[in-house]
């Protein structure tokens, strides 16, 4: 489907951004064709995602006329904040009752409960967010949706993504092969998530020029991350100086996601979690959110709820 927009209210330049960044930034997220001739603004694509869009230019040229320009960065916050107005004024793109995170080459990636929405809108607004709850809740996955979506729009430069090598009940010493090949179980769960969300190529692509790093998080010590998508899995077997280690790499201009479940520590008994510390440390720092799920939460299969259900119980 073709359309044409008229943008006659502000300067065109400002609508489009320098070297017509804004633009590209739009046909990055939509899978749509966008053409400017003068003051028209002409679209190829999908019906639905035509609409999103005339939406969209609309919101930054009231965002224009607010502040007197719009950037990439408010383009991208537009974009995850189409059509579905909430009480604090945040909007949400949608997929029936659901909030759009990332438009991959297997489909949509959406957020479907209420806590996933509220981590959307964290993720969103703040540099810093902690994601703590049980196995399934999506803390992880959604994470490393709203790090690709960041990459796809250009907003930061690079994913780097880490979590801390602890057994869970193995031995890293006795397994076979180099270090990489030791470390890299610990990681599949992110290669998994990686792999639905962008095409193999591309994906190697990003992995050989280290557009996209994964490393144990011992690796992340002495580094400053600048324009960077940083997200720490498995925060609960962090101890407190790596979790304080990991929380200074942050450079400028870049997002942290910490995301763990309390419940399932693996370090000894003698260290204390990180991420629990945290909790105490950090829940009062401006800029810094905390977003809690719970058994509502799980997506996995439906004896997954029931699982975590009953060793809650168990505990009491």
């Amino acid at each position: 489907m073709k359309k044409v927009i008229t943008i006659d209210q502000v300067d065109p330049m400002q609508l489009l951004g320098a070297n017509d960044k804004n633009i590209k930034v739009i046909e990055n997220f939509f899978d749509v064709k966008i053409v400017v001739r003068g003051t028209n603004i002409k679209l190829d694509g999908k019906k639905d995602e035509l609409l999103s869009i005339e939406s969209l230019f609309n919101d930054m040229i009231v965002t224009i006329n607010q502040k007197g320009y719009v950037s990439d960065r408010d383009v991208q916050v537009l974009i995850n904040l189409l059509d579905d107005s909430s009480d604090s004024g945040v909007n949400l793109i949608k997929n029936g009752d659901d909030c759009v995170i990332l438009h991959t080459h297997k489909g949509v990636i959406s957020a479907k409960t209420e806590s996933q929405k509220k981590y959307h809108r964290a993720m969103i607004d703040n540099d810093v967010v902690f994601a703590i709850g049980p196995a399934g809740t999506g803390k992880t996955y959604q994470a490393v949706a709203c790090a690709v979506s960041s990459l796809k729009s250009k907003l930061v430069k690079k994913i780097v993504i880490t979590r801390p090598v602890v057994e869970a009940g193995e031995r890293l010493g006795f397994l076979p092969g180099d270090l990489k090949e030791k470390i890299d179980p610990y990681l599949t769960p992110i290669y998994d998530a990686l792999n639905e969300m962008i095409p193999t190529e591309k994906l190697k692509k990003y992995m050989s020029t280290k557009i996209i790093e994964i490393a144990p998080l011992a690796y992340m010590r002495g580094r400053t991350l600048h324009n960077s998508f940083i997200i720490l899995d498995e925060a609960q077997n962090a101890t407190d100086a790596q979790m304080k280690m990991f929380l200074t790499r942050l450079g400028a201009t870049s997002k942290c996601i910490v995301t763990g479940d309390v419940t399932q520590v693996d370090l000894p008994h003698t260290q204390i979690s990180g991420l629990m510390n945290a909790e105490n440390v950090l829940s009062k720092v401006n800029g810094i959110e905390f977003i809690y799920f719970d058994e509502k939460d799980v997506v996995r299969h439906r004896l997954v709820k029931e699982i975590i259900n009953a060793y809650s119980e168990e505990k009491k």
